[in-house]
């Protein structure tokens, strides 16, 4: 039998393959680190390069494209109105309180009244005394001497047949001369009666001299009454419009005179917004130009406005110029001499191109232009740029809507593979 011996060698086992590869990579293992994070690398920097790298793009959008001059300035009434007193008084009460709303024809003081009613007293009875007078002008006076008249009438008559009777007595030589004198003596008696009656009748009758004097007192005494009742009305002083007391100057017990300015009235409506505009600013600004503006208490509720004036000299000073804007609607917080910050719209474009300032290339001088991504790749591409507001620009040729341009900030170059992505 034939017998064969094998022995056996562990180095040239499987199992010692991986124990021997084990400790070389434990033995190595940074160097192995090392040279993974390489590869790593160099893998990422090639997609990179083959894919292009993520960058933030702004697509080419139409909408309006507004300019604007920002000021700030303060809120200020067309006008204020100076109350006073109208008459020399002691202020009974002040019915109002300093920054107060008030309505047309509400009482704000009241002054002492007493002596102005007792003038009214007076004033009422000389208005009954001459309205008698006038009654008895038209009830007594009158048809008494319309009496008069009738009676100086009828002894004119017996006068006028007594004369008669007397004189062709006297021509038939039966009468004396002594009875025609008597007689013609009656007669003019009975005359001069009459003409007197007729005046009285005249004078005491509408048009007539005494009743026009009657009636012309009653008319003063009115006169008098309106204004004595004027003076007492002047007694309580009430506000001329609508609007809020912006300022107060009197207390109860004080004495006032007319002139003095005891409140100060801002009137309700249309409101103005001062503002200093910097002169350089000056050719932007015209009349009618609208305007969006926003108090510094209220900063997120915007209201509009219109250029109303534009000061024709210059603050040499400030190197400013003053411009008024009104607002027709104001909102309910506004107060006077609120701090307000405005926009003023000095040019506009509807519905053109825009895109970012921050994505044109030189865009003062005479060929800007915009990276452009076509084709996977950033190209650049000249353009016509218009209107410059704040952080926007108007394209006038060389992008079309919905191409995206790149901002300057990204740092790629022309021609270099980018992977857009929406800012």
């Amino acid at each position: 039998m034939l017998q064969t011996n094998t022995q056996f060698n562990p180095a040239t086992a499987p199992g010692s393959a991986r124990r021997t590869l084990l400790d070389f990579l434990s033995a190595n293992r940074w160097l192995v680190g090392g040279l993974l994070i390489v590869i790593a690398v160099a893998g990422w920097g090639l997609a990179r390069w083959l894919i292009g790298p993520e960058v933030a793009v702004y697509p080419v959008m139409r909408g309006d494209l507004v300019r604007t001059v920002v000021a700030s300035g303060h809120v200020e009434t067309p006008f204020r109105v100076n109350i006073g007193s109208q008459i020399t008084g002691t202020v009974q009460d002040v019915l109002v309180d300093e920054g107060q709303s008030v309505r047309e024809g509400l009482p704000l003081i009241a002054l002492e009244p007493g002596e102005l009613k007792a003038t009214v007293v007076v004033a009422e009875g000389a208005v009954a005394q001459a309205e008698a007078r006038v009654r008895q002008m038209r009830e007594l006076t009158l048809p008494a001497a319309q009496e008069a008249l009738k009676q100086s009438q009828a002894t004119l008559t017996d006068a006028q047949a007594a004369y008669q009777r007397a004189e062709d007595l006297f021509k038939s030589g039966f009468g004396t001369k002594e009875t025609l004198d008597g007689a013609t003596k009656d007669l003019d008696v009975a005359h001069t009666q009459v003409r007197t009656a007729e005046l009285q009748v005249y004078t005491s009758q509408p048009g007539g001299s005494d009743y026009v004097m009657a009636e012309t007192e009653l008319n003063q005494a009115k006169a008098n009454l309106a204004t004595a009742r004027a003076r007492l009305g002047y007694a309580t002083i009430t506000s001329p419009r609508d609007g809020v007391l912006i300022t107060r100057n009197v207390e109860r017990g004080a004495v006032v005179q007319p002139g003095g300015a005891l409140l100060v009235l801002a009137p309700a409506g249309d409101i103005q917004l001062v503002l200093q505009i910097d002169e350089k600013n000056l050719g932007l600004l015209a009349l009618g130009q609208s305007a969006q503006a926003s108090a510094d208490a209220y900063p997120d509720q915007r209201f509009d406005a219109k250029v109303t004036y534009i000061n024709p000299s210059v603050d040499i000073a400030r190197a400013s110029v003053e411009v008024k804007l009104t607002v027709a609607n104001p909102p309910a917080y506004l107060r006077q001499d609120m701090t307000v910050s405005v926009d003023i719209a000095v040019d506009r474009r509807p519905s053109t191109l825009i895109v970012p300032a921050r994505v044109v290339h030189d865009p003062t001088s005479a060929s800007p232009w915009v990276l452009v991504v076509r084709d996977g790749r950033a190209r650049q591409q000249a353009v016509q740029i218009g209107l410059r507001a704040s952080d926007q620009v108007e394209i006038l040729s060389g992008l079309g809507r919905g191409d995206l341009v790149v901002p300057i900030a990204a740092g790629v170059r022309a021609g270099q593979r980018v992977r857009p992505v929406s800012s």
